[in-house]
C-alpha cells in the first residue's frame, strides 16, 4: 500500500508539473495545440483519457501483484524469507551484491596500501554505472559511423546552413505577404533607389501618355506642383492609382499592378514634386499642405511629463 500511494503522488506531481510547464512555455508543441481547432482538441483529450486509463490500470496491476505476493508469503511461511522479484532485480541490475563484512571475501579485496591504518578495498562498479559506461561507447561507436563513416547524418554545419536557407525562404514569404497586403490605409512612401527606379519604369510606361515624362501634365493634371485634385498624399495618390477616376478618364490600376508597384509609381510621383518640367500645364485643384505633427507627440512620456511640468511652474 505505502509503495502504491507513493507511485500515485508521483504521478500527480509529475501531471501538475507538466500543466504548469504547458502554461509558461513558448515551444512550438505548446503554440501548436493552442492553434488546434475543437474538433482536434476533443480527439486529442479523448486519447489523453484512454492513456490515462491504461497508465491507472497499469499501476492497478502492480499493487495487485504486489499484494497477492504479500498474500502468499503469509499463507507459505517458507517463502515469506525469499527476497521479492525487486530485491533481485536491484541486487543483479542497480547496486550489485556486496562482500560480507569480516568476511574472508573482504580481506581479499583489501589493497595493499594503507592510510593511516585506513584500508581501502577494491569495491566492484555498481551494475547500473557499468551499464551506462557500456551503452555509452557503443552509443559512441554507432554514432562515429553513422556520421564520419557513412556519412548518413547531417553534420551541425550541414544542419546550420539547412536552417540557414529555411529561414531565407520563410523572411522571402513573409516579405511577400506583407507586400501582398499593401493597401490605402497602409502603404507608405519607399525612397529606396530599387523602389524609385520600380516606379519610375511603370510611370513612364503607363502614366507619361497622359501626365508628361517630366511630370509637367497633358491629358492628365500636373504632377510638379502643389496642387492636387484629390489630395497629394501617398495614400491619396496610392487610392488614385489603385481605383483610378473612371469620370475624368484615369483608368483604375489594382488588377494590372501589384500593391508593391503601386505603391513605388505613387512614391516616384511624390518626388516630382519641386521639378520643372518642360511644358506644365496650369494647377489644378486645392493646395495641399502636409499634416504638421504636433512636436509632443514624439515626445517620451518622461520628457512630457517634464515640459508639463516646467509649463505648470511658468
Amino acid at each position: 500500500m505505502k509503495k502504491f500511494k507513493i507511485l500515485l503522488i508521483m504521478l500527480i506531481s509529475f501531471s501538475f508539473t507538466m500543466s504548469a510547464f504547458a502554461q509558461t512555455s513558448e515551444i512550438t508543441w505548446v503554440s501548436k495545440i493552442q492553434e488546434m481547432e475543437s474538433s482536434q482538441l476533443t480527439l486529442l483529450v479523448i486519447l489523453a483519457v484512454v492513456l490515462g486509463v491504461i497508465l491507472l490500470l497499469l499501476v492497478l496491476m502492480i499493487y495487485l501483484m504486489s499484494f497477492m505476493v504479500t498474500v502468499f508469503k503469509k499463507e507459505n511461511p517458507e517463502t515469506a524469507n525469499e527476497p521479492s522479484w525487486w530485491d533481485e532485480f536491484k541486487l543483479k541490475y542497480i547496486v550489485g551484491r556486496m562482500k560480507p563484512v569480516g568476511g574472508k571475501e573482504e580481506k581479499e579485496m583489501m589493497l595493499d596500501h594503507s592510510y593511516d591504518g585506513i584500508v581501502e578495498l577494491d569495491n566492484h562498479m555498481p551494475p547500473w554505472l557499468a551499464n551506462v559506461f557500456y551503452l555509452s561507447i557503443a552509443f559512441a561507436v554507432a554514432y562515429f559511423t553513422y556520421y564520419s563513416v557513412l556519412g548518413l547524418g547531417k553534420s551541425q554545419i550541414e544542419e546550420y546552413q539547412e536552417e540557414l536557407q529555411i529561414a531565407a525562404v520563410e523572411a522571402e514569404k513573409y516579405k511577400l505577404l506583407a507586400l501582398s497586403s499593401i493597401d490605402e490605409t497602409s502603404v507608405v512612401f519607399d525612397s529606396s533607389t530599387p523602389a524609385i527606379n520600380s516606379g519610375k519604369t511603370i510611370y513612364d510606361t503607363n502614366c507619361a501618355a497622359c501626365h508628361a515624362a517630366d511630370g509637367g501634365g497633358g491629358i492628365g493634371p500636373n504632377m510638379t506642383d502643389e496642387y492636387w485634385i484629390h489630395g497629394g498624399s501617398i495614400a491619396d495618390i496610392f487610392k488614385v492609382v489603385k481605383y483610378g477616376v473612371v469620370e475624368k478618364g484615369m483608368v483604375p490600376w489594382q488588377d494590372q499592378l501589384s500593391p508593391e508597384e503601386m505603391q513605388n509609381v505613387s512614391s516616384y510621383i511624390l518626388t516630382l514634386q519641386g521639378t520643372t518640367p518642360a511644358n506644365p500645364k496650369e494647377p489644378q485643384g486645392e493646395k495641399y499642405e502636409p499634416a504638421i505633427e504636433d512636436p509632443l507627440d514624439v515626445l517620451s512620456d518622461e520628457e512630457l511629463e517634464f515640459v508639463q511640468a516646467g509649463e505648470v511652474e511658468n
